[in-house]
């Protein structure tokens, strides 16, 4: 599975990517905007940190100026994979833009069947956000088994990237349906290192090592 972190925190991403399991990471206008730094330049230094995807998303609604955006996003950085609405425009985007060999990252995915006309549109992920569709009672991760299935019925190579992963048991149960990446905020890939058992057996360890005087 790849391993996203959803942030635009230079300071952060560092700190995630030092120990080398991160493979990319997902960002949003909104996550830019909190950093106070401009947009493209912001882009490019996550791009350069990470050396794995990075998906920028576009602001434009209508397909036209949302192609424009997008080749522009696209030619900052080789890393750059354009993230686009499960719109109309945005899979029409999408399509031309994975005619022309650019990686695409389809957001906001809610249904399996929108994730299917994703698929045909050529993305190269579709994210469903798993989160949001639990805070209205639906089971999220039904929707990362449904795609999964879809995608292997028809052979289609777009990635399931799941998104909106609350804490670490989305992140397991995503793994499980089989989803090819996930992206996850920093606080929760700071959590899938811990366990009460790992920090009280090493404690226990260290004590025994102490004890014989080694």
């Amino acid at each position: 599975m790849e391993l996203f972190i959803d942030s635009a925190d230079i300071e952060e991403l560092r700190r995630c990517v030092a120990g080398g399991l991160v493979d990319g990471v997902t960002t949003n206008p909104s996550l830019v905007a909190k950093t106070g730094r401009p947009f493209h330049e912001t882009v490019v230094a996550i791009c350069e940190l990470v050396g794995g995807p990075v998906s920028a998303e576009v602001t434009a609604t209508d397909a036209a100026p949302m192609l424009e955006q997008a080749r522009e996003l696209a030619a900052l950085h080789e890393h750059v994979v354009v993230k686009l609405p499960l719109t109309r425009d945005g899979l029409q985007t999408c399509r031309a833009l994975a005619d022309d060999g650019i990686k695409t990252n389809v957001t906001l995915c809610f249904s399996a069947v929108q994730g299917l006309l994703a698929a045909k549109a050529g993305a190269t992920y579709v994210s469903p956000f798993i989160g949001r569709l639990d805070d209205i009672g639906q089971a999220g991760m039904d929707l990362i088994r449904d795609l999964r299935q879809v995608y292997d019925n028809y052979g289609f190579e777009t990635k399931v990237l799941a998104a909106s992963i609350r804490h670490t048991e989305h992140l397991l149960q995503a793994a499980l349906a089989g989803a090819d990446a996930a992206t996850i905020p920093a606080g929760v890939f700071d959590k899938l290192l811990n366990h009460p058992l790992t920090d009280s057996g090493l404690e226990r360890f260290l004590a025994d090592w102490k004890k014989a005087g080694l």
